[in-house]
This record gives C-alpha cells, sequence and structure tokens, in this order.
C-alpha cells in the first residue's frame, strides 16, 4: 500500500491494522516551491523504487494498492496512469480513490454549481490551492471559475469526455443550469495551459492509458465539488473495461473521512464507510 497526501498516520495505521498492510506513505516537495509536475513526479519516483523493491519490505509487489484522499486521490490516479503499460515494472494490483479531483476543464458541472460553498471545500478555495500547485503563484481564478480558461478547440477536445450530459439525471436533482461560457482569456490560458496535462487532470488520459489502469475503487460524497469528476471517471474506466468499485457517501462532504479516530471530530457512519475500502483491499 502507498500512501499519498490527504492520508494523516491515523487513517494509515487503520489501514495497515485492518487489511494486514505495510503502508507506506510519501513525503513529496510541496508547492509554492516546488509546482507542478515535481509533487507528482516525487510520487512516481517513490512508487517506482518501491515496486522494484517490494520483496526487500516483505510484500508481494504484484499486490500493492495505490490511495490517496482529495488532492492525493488525484495523485494517485496521476501515478497510475504513469505507470499503465510499463513492462519493467510489476502492474499495480489496484488504486483507491477517495473523492479526487480529476479534471480542470468544466468548473461548473453540476456538483460544481450545487456544492460550491459547502464546507470543507469551497470550490474558489480549492480553484486557488490548484493553481497555487500548478503554477506556483497564486492568480485570481475568477475567470477559471467560470471557464474562461480555455480555448474554444480545447475545450471541444475534452468534451467527449467531460460533459454534463454524462452525469445521470438523479445527480442533477438539487439543481442545474447549464452555462454559456464566457470569453476566452488568453492570458489566463496561458499561465494554467498545463491544467490539461493528464499528470494534472487524470480524467483526460487516452483510451489507452485508461484500458491499463489496476482495479478501482472509487468513493464519491453528495456534497462534494467533486462529485462530478468521480462519476465521469468511473464511466470512463467502465468504458474502457476497468473494474470499478463504486460507493458513495448520500449525505457525504469533502473530507468525510478526514476525521477517522479522532473523536469528536469523527462523523457517525466513517467506520462503515473506511470497511468498504478495507475490504477493496483485502479483495487484492
Amino acid at each position: 500500500m502507498m500512501c499519498f497526501s490527504g492520508i494523516t498516520d491515523i487513517p494509515c495505521r487503520y489501514i495497515a491494522q485492518e487489511t494486514d498492510s505495510v503502508v507506506m506513505t510519501v513525503a513529496f516537495r510541496l508547492a509554492p516551491e516546488h509546482p507542478f509536475p515535481i509533487p507528482v513526479m516525487d510520487c512516481c519516483t517513490a512508487i517506482m523504487h518501491f515496486l522494484k523493491n517490494a520483496e526487500e519490505y516483505g510484500v508481494d509487489p504484484h499486490r500493492i494498492v495505490l490511495h490517496g484522499q482529495s488532492s492525493g486521490g488525484t495523485f494517485a490516479a496521476a501515478v497510475s496512469e504513469y505507470l499503465a503499460g510499463r513492462k519493467d515494472l510489476p502492474k499495480l494490483g489496484g488504486q483507491v480513490l477517495i473523492y479526487p479531483g480529476l479534471q480542470a476543464v468544466d468548473l461548473n458541472l453540476p456538483s460544481y454549481q450545487q456544492n460550491h460553498s459547502v464546507p470543507f471545500l469551497f470550490k474558489k478555495h480549492a480553484l486557488m490551492l490548484a493553481t497555487l500547485l500548478l503554477t506556483g503563484k497564486e492568480i485570481n481564478v475568477e475567470g477559471v471559475m467560470k471557464n474562461a480558461h480555455l480555448p474554444e478547440h480545447v475545450w471541444m477536445k475534452y468534451r467527449k469526455w467531460v460533459n454534463p450530459d454524462d452525469i445521470p439525471e438523479r445527480f442533477k436533482g438539487r439543481g442545474y443550469v447549464p452555462m454559456d461560457r464566457p470569453p476566452f482569456h488568453q492570458e489566463l490560458y496561458e499561465i494554467i495551459k498545463e491544467a490539461t496535462n493528464p499528470m494534472f487532470s487524470p480524467l483526460l488520459a487516452e483510451d489507452d492509458v485508461i484500458r491499463q489502469l489496476p482495479k478501482t475503487f472509487l468513493l464519491t460524497c453528495e456534497y462534494d465539488i467533486f462529485r462530478d469528476d468521480g462519476l465521469l471517471f468511473k464511466k470512463r474506466l467502465e468504458d474502457n473495461g476497468v473494474p470499478v468499485t463504486w460507493y458513495h457517501i448520500k449525505d457525504g462532504f469533502h473530507a468525510n473521512l478526514f476525521g477517522l479516530g479522532r473523536w469528536p471530530l469523527e462523523y457517525p457512519g466513517t467506520k462503515l464507510h473506511c470497511q468498504h475500502i478495507y475490504n477493496f483491499i483485502n479483495s487484492i
């Protein structure tokens, strides 16, 4: 088991205990001093080393699972794609993606509209953090929030994978208004054009990469801006024949599992939700 950001000491201990796993976490370098792609590549370097030397840690190299919450889920997905098809390394046993952000194309999907002001992850704050990781500096994200950051040809290129029409109607019940895109902001695009790099937006990887990904556990929460990123990634995995175990917390929100083992921060049902993760890991 390799864990990326969003996973702290106590959840790692629970994973180790409940799955009888060796758990390793990655201390990657942080933005803004070390912006994208440095943190993700640090994770790639760590997992490649671990895959090559797993037996020295008493680990079956064919049963290694990547795990991450929030941005850690993004990193885990990106690393899985980076390793897809590598013939010189053992194939990953699985990946566990807990409410990950997976795309920076359409920031007005239904979940982004419905949950833009839901704690603990406000839409504007999430985009400020994402652009800080991407560029290493603070920028005005108002244009990004309105989808003014991509030219028409780039928008259309990824519309086949990032499209509200592919979100099941039951997830639009709390409100969704299709929005016209504002005028394209060329200067903003030049600053954040790497936002469509699949290492930053794993949902945008090509089909030949997606179909080589390991079996996946994907957790989404109803009251989370990233919910629809997860739903669209689930569809892409299924369309490409990748086994997916999807678990949706109907009353959940971003960071729902953060309080595990931290009374009184632990929410009712947290241990039950986590048991589904443990069951998936134990199935590898």
